[in-house]
């Protein structure tokens, strides 16, 4: 456009990380706990973070998490991202519900991806940082075990799984140390 034609050019200007995805990672089969724990760390510390700000990601997943050759993690796509009140993050309240569109005024559509949904995500009720916590141990979980957690043919028996089914904690590395899997256990807890 040329100045003074009363035209505006906007553009979104995101930052380029380098790097693998965890799923790319994942996709491979598990990752080692050498290797996890680290990784793992970091998008804990990542959530923290955004948690410390009130903001709640909801839509963590392996996809959003960049692995860059150093072994520097980024957590991306805050697309989904939503403030709450920490005071209130137990109250009801439409406006943090999951449920929201795009435009966050129309009712009718969760919002995240299914299998990485905390159960109270899925059942479109409002979310806090422990929608967080929960897709964190969905994705530690993933990287551990070389699989997902909760998987179905289609969207609808994903998100029935996540809200009924628990996961296969055999498919976990045998030799995991015990205060890991309480971790697990405790992020997983519905």
């Amino acid at each position: 456009d040329t100045p003074g034609s009363g035209r505006e050019t906007k553009a979104l200007v995101m930052e380029f990380v380098d790097g693998e995805t965890l799923a790319e990672l994942t996709a491979r089969g598990p990752v080692p706990l050498a290797d996890a724990l680290p990784i793992a760390r970091q998008i804990a510390d990542a959530l923290e973070a955004a948690h410390a700000q009130a903001i709640v990601h909801r839509d963590l997943k392996p996809a959003n998490v960049k692995v860059r050759a150093d072994g520097t993690v980024k957590v991306l796509d805050f697309g989904l991202a939503k403030a709450f009140a920490p005071a209130a993050s137990q109250a009801v309240d439409l406006s943090n519900s999951p449920t929201l569109t795009a435009r966050g005024t129309e009712i009718g559509m969760i919002l995240g991806t299914a299998a990485y949904m905390a159960p109270e995500q899925a059942r479109g009720r409002t979310v806090d940082r422990r929608a967080d916590i929960w897709a964190f141990g969905v994705v530690l979980y993933e990287m551990l075990s070389g699989r997902r957690a909760f998987e179905g043919e289609d969207v609808s028996i994903t998100l029935a799984s996540v809200l009924k089914e628990d996961v296969d904690w055999k498919a976990l590395p045998p030799d995991l140390p015990d205060p890991l899997r309480r971790l697990l256990r405790r992020c997983l807890e519905k």
